[in-house]
């Protein structure tokens, strides 16, 4: 069975960076698409950024020429760099994988942008 492990969470100061890592339990060369999706308190799970096998990747509007997503397939492990967050950044941030198994979700990562 594949895992997925979320870390890097913190409490960051707006205008500061942050760098998530999703190490992977399995090679991730075989995965499909995986992708980042946070839930704030109240709030649906909503997507972040999404990067394909072949490394093309989109993102959500709210995180658009801030967020950079990127997967290192020899070290099995996705990232999410996070540049000037905000306030309303401030989630459980879980990443996500398509394997062979189906859909896996990592267990989450708490983020806090807060001065």
């Amino acid at each position: 069975q594949i895992q997925l492990v979320e870390s890097g969470g913190g409490s960051v100061q707006p205008g500061g960076s942050l760098r998530l890592s999703c190490a992977a339990s399995g090679s991730i060369a075989s995965f499909g698409d995986m992708g980042w999706y946070r839930q704030a308190p109240g709030k649906q799970r909503d997507l972040v950024a999404l990067i394909r096998n072949g490394g093309s990747t989109n993102y959500a509007d709210s995180a658009k020429g801030r967020f950079t997503v990127s997967r290192d397939n020899a070290k099995n492990t996705m990232y999410l760099q996070m540049n000037s967050p905000k306030p309303e950044d401030t989630a459980v941030y879980y990443c996500n994988a398509l394997t062979r198994y189906g859909s896996r979700w990592g267990q989450g990562t708490q983020v806090t942008v807060s001065s």
